[in-house]
């Protein structure tokens, strides 16, 4: 299939990316259609078909990029060997980076229930792999006696949804910087898991 004349597969391809994380976000993936994505990107609706197969795979395309990009970006920190210094760093790190990109955030919680079954099973996985992190930091507190945690597994769901919650209310206009913010969440986990 020809590409539109004047479009950049390198230039069009992340355009049609980012008009579909915009319009999921506000909108909702049911209620936008691929029509309404060209129009933000300015191209036929029959030439999104040279960037995605479907409206799926587009949805699917946007929540593996961001599970992939937040696994690769806790892989780069440098690990804390103690269990406390681990969980500080778990803590900062995920508030900082999920404050960078609340649509994705959005999508990626509010948005599984729209993914075919193969595409959940593969992005349950990936949620899995960043969960069992603050999971197996929490073990090895409970194992050293620094943390009193019945349940890691359940502890660490808690810390992450209190974590994410952040990106609903923080604006960097607000009264708080996100330093601060930071640092008065690192309090609550500390307290919460503390023996």
């Amino acid at each position: 299939m020809a590409r539109t004349q004047g479009s950049h597969s390198d230039i069009t391809g992340p355009k049609v990316r980012e008009a579909a994380l915009r319009l999921f976000a506000r909108h909702g993936y049911a209620a936008v259609s691929m029509r309404q994505i060209a129009g933000e990107v300015g191209v036929q609706a029959g030439a999104l078909y040279n960037y995605t197969p479907d409206k799926q795979s587009l949805l699917m395309d946007l929540m593996k990029g961001h599970m992939d990009e937040l696994i690769a970006a806790w892989e780069h920190q440098s690990s804390a060997r103690d269990p406390m210094a681990a969980l500080e760093q778990f803590t900062r790190f995920h508030i900082r980076f999920h404050s960078k990109r609340p649509e994705a955030v959005f999508i990626s919680y509010m948005e599984l229930r729209n993914l075919n079954p193969e595409n959940f099973i593969v992005i349950e996985a990936l949620r899995r792999t960043y969960e069992d992190v603050l999971a197996d930091i929490l073990r090895a507190g409970v194992n050293k006696g620094e943390f009193s945690v019945p349940e890691p597994k359940v502890a660490a769901m808690a810390v992450i949804a209190m974590l994410t919650g952040v990106n609903t209310w923080y604006r960097d206009e607000g009264r708080l910087s996100l330093a601060q913010v930071e640092e008065i969440y690192w309090g609550m986990v500390r307290k919460t898991v503390a023996a």
